[in-house]
């Protein structure tokens, strides 16, 4: 019988014909990446004067500033998006019907609406009354921007912490409760503590897609990382074509760049966490104090007794103590 409860365990013959499968698989990726090399070869998207192109001050001002504004967006949208999920998954969670469905209704109604949709829609209303929104209506791309990645990001967030929270053993809640501890006091120093230990893979799993969402503003005409790409591209000609290309594999490998660093730094956090929770000293347990007149199991005799102390107890009258 076979080790392996979902599948058996493949055999010589199926062993080589998987390496065959591999192989076969592996040379068509890499024929492929080298027709698209040599086909992008001969339009002359590589050509040194097409690359040349960023030695220019402007066009590196112009991919510094959008780098500034995307990082800045998320930030702030990043911030919120963990604020307003947290305040969500305390509130699903409360025992007041009507607050727990407001909550039940926000996360399921921006979860279910595009993110782009809700983006155009808050960056319309903030240019029909630019009058009355004070700052916001000065900055409504920005602050469209980032409110929508809030809200859409601050819904998913809390469903994670609430699955966080389910994932809490039920005996410590009822202990908590046992102690006296009021609903707030264990949603704050139970609940939602381990919700985020547990779940911080997927927080920043989540903080990785509102990084890259901000590359929506492009829509709205927001000077963010994509939208700065994408002037440059349509503006600069060289060899009578437009360096779309070039510009495509500049500003993908910062996305690529800055998210494996979130994702990097989500592995540090993660582990730290896990090292500061298995390096807890532990006191060694003291020896248990000896009885007086315990049997000691290494002594065959067992414990002597005074001939004379013996004899004045069998000489006490009875009742008399001592």
């Amino acid at each position: 019988m076979s080790s392996s409860v979902l599948y058996d365990a493949p055999g010589p013959k199926a062993r080589m014909r998987n390496r065959i499968y591999s192989v076969i698989g592996t040379a068509a990726i890499i024929g492929l990446i080298a027709f698209v090399i040599m086909r992008l070869a001969d339009r002359g998207h590589f050509a040194s004067e097409v690359w040349n192109t960023f030695n220019y001050a402007n066009v590196r001002i112009a991919i510094r500033d959008g780098i500034f504004t995307t990082l800045k967006v998320f930030a702030l949208a990043g911030a919120l998006s963990l604020v307003l999920g947290a305040l969500l998954a305390v509130t699903r969670a409360s025992d007041h019907r009507a607050i727990r469905w407001l909550a039940t209704g926000f996360i399921e109604l921006f979860r279910a609406i595009p993110l782009l949709i809700t983006i155009y829609a808050l960056w319309v209303l903030f240019l029909t009354y630019k009058s009355d929104l004070g700052f916001v209506g000065e900055n409504n791309g920005f602050w469209a921007l980032v409110i929508g990645l809030a809200v859409y990001n601050g819904a998913v967030q809390a469903e994670v912490l609430r699955a966080g929270f389910n994932a809490v053993p039920r005996g410590q809640v009822e202990a908590a409760y046992a102690l006296g501890l009021r609903k707030s006091q264990v949603m704050t120093m139970l609940l939602l503590p381990q919700a985020v230990r547990s779940m911080l893979p997927t927080i920043i799993s989540q903080l990785v897609v509102t990084l890259k969402d901000t590359s929506l503003g492009y829509i709205i005409t927001y000077a963010e990382l994509l939208y700065a790409a994408r002037q440059l591209a349509n503006t600069t000609l060289v060899n009578g074509q437009y360096i779309y290309v070039p510009v495509i594999m500049v500003v993908g490998t910062i996305y690529v760049a800055m998210c494996m660093a979130l994702s990097g730094l989500a592995t540090w956090v993660e582990k730290r966490g896990r090292r500061a929770k298995t390096g807890i000293a532990v006191a060694a347990a003291a020896e248990p104090a000896e009885a007086p007149g315990a049997l000691d199991p290494s002594d065959p005799k067992g414990p002597t007794v005074d001939a004379e102390q013996a004899a004045a107890k069998a000489d006490e009258p009875p009742g008399k103590s001592d």
